[in-house]
């Protein structure tokens, strides 16, 4: 019997897992209907039919029947891809897998947001065609602050409001304040300037449009001290994805 209820749908995958002992639940984030739990029925049987469209970073058009509320159903795949590059590789497998966990944890489930699923996919595609996904990483977790209730001011002063030629990050003020507000917080973090400017850049850049940014280790390094800390101390988020990716990262150094 056909599916009245069933229409083709945008998706990238972003988390499955096993259910039962032959069915699996897929997470999509869709561009229509926003991230929806998929209730997949017979996904672990020998020659199931669907099995390469929901295999880990698919993308493409489905069909299948999204519901408001509860589990949605897939029927077929239509013109789906994967992302191969970040398949084969760990450690961008790390950093797609913690993107889509971001995105996961920021964005309610069941609400449309085409902008932040265009942004996912170029995310994604930039990474697997060989762009530093350090760089797309650090662009989503400050682009994200806001969706987490943290908006940090990384155009100017919070305290004055103004433009100023040196500035550092204060958590005390929740953005960047001018050199003559230094006094305001001892505690501000002492950041060097290269590391304000990716800060204000990445805080600004339209990740749908980025051709080439090159960022050396040291700031790479800084960057991921002053994001960490902020969401250490404004978010109180703890991703799995981002504990496993942090332990890559430290088996890259000591091979290095």
């Amino acid at each position: 019997m056909v599916n009245t209820k069933s229409k083709p749908f945008h998706g990238i995958l972003i988390y499955r897992k096993n259910y039962r002992e032959n069915d699996m639940l897929v997470k999509f984030f869709t561009a229509e209907a926003g991230k929806k739990m998929f209730f997949v029925r017979g996904a672990n049987r020998p020659k199931f039919k669907m099995i390469s469209d929901i295999l880990p970073f698919s993308y493409g058009t489905y069909e299948g029947e999204l519901r408001g509320n509860g589990l949605s159903y897939i029927d077929s795949g239509g013109s789906v891809k994967h992302f191969d590059q970040i398949s084969e590789d760990i450690y961008l497998n790390g950093y797609a897998t913690y993107l889509m966990g971001l995105i996961d944890a920021a964005l309610p489930d069941n609400v449309p947001n085409k902008i932040w699923f265009d942004k996912l996919f170029y995310a994604l595609n930039l990474i697997n065609n060989g762009f530093d996904a350090e760089i797309i990483t650090n662009i989503f977790e400050i682009q994200l602050l806001p969706l987490f209730g943290v908006a940090p001011d990384f155009k100017n002063c919070t305290v004055c409001h103004e433009e100023h030629q040196i500035y550092d990050y204060s958590e005390k003020f929740g953005g960047l304040i001018g050199e003559q507000e230094f006094a305001h917080d001892s505690h501000r973090m002492h950041l060097d300037q290269r590391t304000i400017y990716y800060l204000r850049l990445f805080s600004a850049v339209d990740i749908t449009k980025i051709n080439n940014i090159k960022v050396n280790r040291v700031t790479k390094q800084k960057l991921r001290q002053v994001i960490d800390k902020i969401y250490d101390n404004s978010v109180g988020l703890n991703l799995k994805s981002k504990k496993f990716l942090d332990q890559m990262n430290s088996w890259k150094i000591k091979l290095n």
